[in-house]
C-alpha cells in the first residue's frame, strides 16, 4: 500500500475554496468520502485525492510523495480566503471486510472496500489491491496516474471522480471539451498479457507504437492505448498483448 498523508483544512471557507479548484462536487462530503483531482489550466493530471467530512474541518487523503507540492499549488490558490492547511497524525487504514466504526466506502468502485482515518500505523487487510484495480481498470497513482495525462482517458468520470454540473473548476474548460466535442482516441483499457513485461513497456502494434504496459496481475493488465492501434496481437517487451472484450 503506497504511504499516505492525511492533511485538514480549517476554516469558514474551506467548502467554496475547494469548490472552485477541484473535479468533484464538495456537497458530496455530506454522503460519504468524495475523490477528486487537481487539474492544470491546461486540464492535465496533477494530484489526486480523498476529502472527508470531519466536524467542522475536511480531511485530504493523498500520496505522500505528492503532498509538498499539493500543499504548495494549494496555498498559491488561498489568497484571502479564509482557510489553513495543516499536518495531522492521522494515518490511512484500508481493507474489504466488515468496515470498522468510522470508516467510509471507497468511492471509486465497491469492491475497493472502505478507507479509515485514526492515530493508528497505516494498515490495509492483505487485500490483492492490484487484482481489483485489474479486474475493473482503476488507476494508481504514480502508476497510470502521471503528470500530463488526462483523468477522462483515465476513466474517472467512472470511478466517481468528476462531476459535469458542478460548475468552474480548475482546468474544467478542457475537460468539458474532451468529453462533448471530442472521441477519446487514448485510455486506460484492460489487456489480456501472455509473459510479463516491467511497467512502463511501450505495447507494439504492428512494429508502431501503441501504448504504454502498467499493472498486471492474473493474466491481464492495465495498459494506456492508442484505440485506433489496439488491434489483435500487440508486443510488450516479450509478452504478448491483446485488448479484451
Amino acid at each position: 500500500m503506497p504511504n499516505r498523508r492525511i492533511l485538514r483544512l480549517t476554516g469558514k471557507d474551506t467548502d467554496s475554496f475547494l469548490q472552485g479548484l477541484i473535479t468533484n462536487d464538495v456537497q458530496r462530503l455530506n454522503e460519504g468520502l468524495v475523490y477528486a483531482a487537481l487539474l492544470t489550466p491546461q486540464g492535465k493530471y496533477l494530484a489526486d485525492f480523498f476529502l472527508k467530512r470531519d466536524g467542522s474541518s475536511v480531511l485530504l487523503d493523498v500520496a505522500e510523495d505528492l503532498a509538498d507540492a499539493l500543499n504548495k499549488r494549494l496555498t498559491m490558490y488561498k489568497l484571502r480566503a479564509d482557510v489553513a492547511i495543516e499536518a495531522t497524525d492521522l494515518n490511512l487504514q484500508r481493507g474489504t471486510g466488515p468496515a470498522p466504526e468510522g470508516a467510509l466506502a471507497d468511492p471509486r468502485h465497491p469492491d475497493l472496500g472502505w478507507r479509515g482515518y485514526s492515530s493508528a500505523p497505516e494498515d490495509e487487510d492483505g487485500t490483492d489491491w492490484d487484482a481489483i484495480r485489474v479486474r475493473h481498470c482503476i488507476p494508481e497513482t504514480n502508476i497510470e496516474l502521471t503528470p500530463d495525462s488526462y483523468i477522462l482517458e483515465a476513466g474517472f468520470e467512472a470511478l466517481n471522480g468528476l462531476d459535469f454540473k458542478k460548475g468552474c473548476y480548475v482546468g474544467q474548460e478542457v475537460t468539458a471539451r474532451m468529453k462533448h466535442k471530442t472521441e477519446l482516441r487514448k485510455g486506460l483499457r484492460v489487456v489480456e498479457i501472455m509473459g510479463a513485461a516491467p511497467i512502463g513497456s511501450e505495447i507494439q502494434s504492428s512494429g508502431k507504437p501503441a501504448g504504454t504496459l502498467f499493472t498486471q496481475s492474473n493474466g491481464k493488465a492495465i495498459a494506456y492505448l492508442r484505440l485506433d492501434r489496439a488491434q489483435g496481437d500487440m508486443l510488450a517487451g516479450d509478452a504478448i498483448v491483446r485488448l479484451t472484450d
